[in-house]
């Protein structure tokens, strides 16, 4: 039997409020002992996932922008992909539109609600800074956008009239208290997951694979639907809305504290079974 792990970043492997990590790294440390792959799943670009995995000392594939594309490093010898890019350092499985595409898209949404959208092409450093709270570097990795377009949620605007804007061309939208992110509609963490689970297969010697997935807010249902586990990891007033009534398991404690109980406990419980 081989384990995979799936995990969002933002609020479940990464604390909501100051993005700490400190008390999930023994666990990581173990899984990577155990050959456990840790594999982020995430709104984040790609830019923002390498770095992370620098700290981490981690070497996996990742899937970015919710699920718009998946990264697997060229010298990653565990699979066999097709058409590598000689000239980047990953082979790249494209399941959203490109970044100018999401661009248009936004301007087109815009015009047809007769309402202004701001992305963040149109925001500068300084003010996604104020917005976020994220220090200079962290907005610079954030602008490097490939595939999908955050921008700022319009207050004026029914979600559902915004919904139907973005569905009619195409795209879906993950709307947020500041913002939003909008999708291509054939993207998805949950089609990003298994499509890696796919490649895992021949690499694992017929051995039976059994996903976990770990999240903390509805931008991560399509991931925590397709895992064998999911998780739900709590906010500080408990697991959010949209996830409850579901039956999975919740953490005992939010952020990066939950992640590394959960982590330990379901890995304990399926390794010894």
């Amino acid at each position: 039997m081989s384990l995979i792990i799936f995990t969002d970043l933002d609020g479940t492997l990464l604390n909501q409020d100051d993005y700490k990590y400190d008390r999930a790294v023994p666990a990581i440390e173990e899984l990577k002992a155990q050959k456990i792959p840790v594999i982020p799943v995430t709104s984040k670009t790609r830019e923002e996932v390498e770095a992370l995995l620098v700290e981490l000392d981690l070497k996996a594939p990742f899937v970015v922008e919710n699920g718009s594309g998946v990264f697997v490093a060229n010298n990653d010898r565990r699979f066999s992909l097709p058409d590598k890019q000689q000239d980047s350092d990953y082979y790249l499985e494209l399941l959203g539109c490109t970044y100018n595409r999401a661009r248009e898209g936004l301007k087109a949404i815009a015009e047809a609600l007769g309402e202004e959208l701001r992305g963040f092409g149109d925001l500068s450093e300084a003010e996604i800074e104020k917005l976020t709270g994220l220090p200079p570097e962290a907005v610079k990795r954030a602008k490097a956008r490939e595939f999908t377009e955050p921008f700022l949620t319009p207050r004026q605007v029914d979600p559902e009239k915004l919904k139907q804007a973005v569905e009619e061309r195409g795209f879906r939208v993950v709307v947020g208290d500041r913002f939003s992110h909008l999708i291509w509609g054939e993207a998805g963490k949950g089609k990003g997951s298994m499509w890696l689970k796919q490649q895992y297969l021949p690499t694992l010697s017929g051995e039976k694979v059994i996903t976990v997935g770990l999240g903390n807010s509805p931008n991560d249902l399509d991931m925590l639907e397709v895992v064998d586990y999911p998780i739900i990891i709590p906010g500080k007033n408990g697991p959010h809305p949209g996830l409850v009534g579901k039956g999975w398991e919740v953490a005992r404690s939010p952020g990066c504290q939950g992640w590394a109980e959960s982590v330990r406990e379901i890995c304990e419980r399926l390794i010894s079974s």
